[in-house]
């Protein structure tokens, strides 16, 4: 099962939801809050209670920040492929620019009131 694990109250990682639901033709991924109880039972501690990284979840393996949102969109398959090219450059670079977006991403993309809820046509590829 492939799982992507995101902050339901920000602007920029439902912009990523919305994004991978879009370029994600074939459904391999689901996708769930990190406030989700299917979160709390299936992460680290660590990744809730921060809630500044993605989580992307590949046959048991978890991957975090940025080489989480590359695993995603390699995965897809097709030109997605090649932000494999992005895995080039050393992870400490990649996670610094990650983790200043983090820290910004309410003041740049928005908060919601509320946790994210899935349309009709999205509710079977979400957990909560």
């Amino acid at each position: 099962m492939k799982v992507i694990f995101f902050d339901g109250y920000c602007g920029l990682c439902n912009g990523f939801v919305d994004f991978m639901i879009k370029i994600d033709k074939e459904g391999q991924f689901k996708f769930s809050p990190l406030q989700s109880e299917y979160a709390k039972s299936n992460l680290n501690p660590s990744d809730i209670l921060d809630l500044k990284s993605v989580v992307v979840l590949i046959d048991g393996k978890s991957y975090r920040k940025a080489e989480g949102v590359f695993k995603a969109l390699t995965s897809i398959g097709g030109v997605w492929k090649m932000a494999a090219i992005l895995n080039s450059f050393p992870n400490s670079i990649l996670n610094f620019g990650y983790e200043l977006v983090a820290e910004n991403r309410y003041r740049l993309f928005g908060k919601r009131d509320t946790c994210r809820l899935p349309t009709q046509e999205e509710k079977s590829r979400f957990i909560l």
